[in-house]
């Protein structure tokens, strides 16, 4: 059996759950709080799995692997059910370069040791942390939603989904969650739509996972 030990509103952990449940693979959660007790991922039990304290972790019987995006490739390479990239090389290079512009360009520097440090280390105010949000959400979702207009039919590349929606899919919980406007990018915010009606995608939004608080 598959092991992901993640947590529950942790966008790369999100990520992993979406692909595992749309190339419906059976696995195991194992919760880790990030911040209960100082968080758990800095417990030495956790940190022989990921040596950077960071989740989600990926076990597959003697693969262990810690980025989210690597796991889903490897998922992808290995499980033949339900791609999530296309076939052509082209399209495949294309489908790759809007999931990056989330997984890569936005959620780096919108994630919790990110926010942390902000407002630990810099002392920055919750306010500036806030805009600091905003402001990182709108400069990607704009051009984003540019790249849309010319790729997305009913989801973020042609029909099928891809990596770029599972990408996509925590950035908009997390601008949701922080009251970032989204008035300005209906093509995103039609495809985001689309997506909620997938089971798959109900069975890995973060409230409906056991360690939700």
């Amino acid at each position: 059996m598959m092991k992901l030990y993640g947590y529950w509103r942790s966008s790369a952990s999100f990520r992993v759950r979406l692909a595992l449940y749309l190339k419906e693979l059976p696995f195991e959660y194992h919760p880790v709080h990030l911040v209960k007790d100082g968080g758990e991922q800095h417990t030495p039990e956790y940190r022989k799995l990921n040596p950077a304290g960071l989740v989600p972790t990926f076990v597959d019987d003697d693969v262990t692997l810690n980025q989210s995006l690597a796991i889903i490739e490897y998922l992808d390479e290995r499980y033949a059910t339900n791609p999530l990239l296309p076939s052509a090389t082209v399209d495949r290079a294309r489908a790759r370069a809007l999931a990056y512009d989330l997984a890569c360009e936005l959620q780096p520097v919108t994630n919790l040791r990110v926010l942390k440090y902000l407002t630990g280390e810099l002392n920055c105010s919750d306010e500036q942390r806030t805009g600091w949000i905003h402001h990182w959400v709108t400069t990607t979702f704009t051009a984003f939603e540019q790249r849309l207009t010319e790729t997305a039919g009913d989801y973020c590349y042609g029909d099928s989904v891809t990596l770029a929606d599972i990408c996509l899919l925590p950035q908009v919980y997390n601008a949701e969650r922080f009251k970032v406007p989204l008035d300005n990018y209906p093509t995103l915010v039609a495809v985001h739509d689309r997506l909620q009606q997938l089971n798959a995608v109900q069975q890995a939004r973060p409230e409906n996972q056991p360690d939700a608080q």
